[in-house]
């Protein structure tokens, strides 16, 4: 169960890349998101559990107001589609040396780069996605057109070309696609999903079967015959009564504590080969509530341990 040198997830090279990225939704206060993560004493907590941690800060983001939306159903494209190549940049590099990604939003359109990058390298990509939401809509289906609906979608190759820039022509087996949470959908969104191949655990089977049977199955699935897993936590999959610090709050889902299991789950597996976090929108929480808790699932995640 343990990792080298006695810690639970062998020692790694947390390379950090912050995104702070609110393009892809409607309120204001995502860009945030990395700073207060960080400032929840996140390095610490990963050095504390073994890991090196590298901080790559920012990447470079102009604010929403000096943009203007060109296309409702798909709203700053294009400004998304830049920020999305520099990230799958950035990420590539970091599996291709050895380091673990760990990558900070910013909204959930920020994981089109984030996979983008690891789907040049790995050739079979294990997703866990752990949301409220699907985020599989298409500037075809989307009721807002924010693009941090569409990032599950364009992962497998559906929807608008220019969102699959940054994946160069490869994309992820919906089949190794797992949902860990989800509890809102839109009707063609959830119509795809029933006809994607993809498993959606939403809060009915977790309730049903608990946490621990719902992680074990989804573990196996990402796992099997793949060559890397990645996981991406949108902050909402928590109920807005330990994260109220969302953008887009949710009633009725994760507990902290079902959260962290999950991610203790998960660290004690050791499969994980990059991670996101995101949606964590500081001006909405209370006392940094919210990205406290995100650095502590991280954390969670890389197998740090009260012992």
């Amino acid at each position: 169960m343990h990792g080298k040198g006695g810690f639970l997830v062998g020692p790694k090279t947390v390379r950090i890349i912050g995104v702070p990225l609110d393009y892809g939704a409607d309120r204001r206060g995502v860009d945030m998101g990395p700073s207060a993560i960080r400032y929840a004493g996140l390095h610490e907590k990963l050095r504390q559990a073994g890991h090196q941690v590298v901080d790559l800060g920012n990447l470079p983001v102009p604010v929403p107001e000096s943009r203007e939306v060109a296309q409702t159903n798909l709203k700053y494209l294009d400004e998304i589609v830049k920020v999305s190549r520099v990230l799958a940049r950035a990420v590539e590099k970091a599996v291709e040396e050895d380091a673990y990604p760990l990558v900070l939003g910013g909204d959930h359109s920020i994981a089109i780069g984030t996979i983008g990058g690891l789907v040049r390298h790995f050739q079979n990509l294990g997703v866990l996605w752990f949301d409220a939401h699907g985020d599989y809509n298409t500037d075809q289906t989307s009721p807002s057109g924010n693009i941090h609906g569409m990032p599950v979608a364009t992962a497998v190759g559906l929807g608008h070309p220019a969102l699959q820039a940054s994946f160069h022509g490869r994309f992820v087996n919906p089949a190794k696609i797992v949902y860990v949470g989800v509890r809102t959908l839109d009707p063609e969104e959830a119509q795809a999903l029933r006809q994607s191949g993809t498993t959606v655990f939403s809060m009915h089977e977790i309730d049903r079967y608990g946490m621990r049977d719902v992680m074990a199955k989804a573990m196996d699935i990402v796992t099997d015959g793949t060559d890397g897993v990645h996981l991406s936590f949108d902050i909402d999959a928590v109920d807005p009564l330990y994260a109220p610090g969302s953008g887009t709050p949710f009633s009725g889902g994760l507990t902290e504590r079902e959260a962290h299991l999950a991610l203790e789950l998960l660290a004690e597996s050791d499969i994980l080969s990059s991670m996101e976090m995101v949606e964590v929108n500081p001006i909405l929480d209370e006392h940094n509530r919210t990205g406290q808790l995100a650095a502590n699932l991280i954390a969670s995640a890389l197998g740090h341990r009260i012992i």
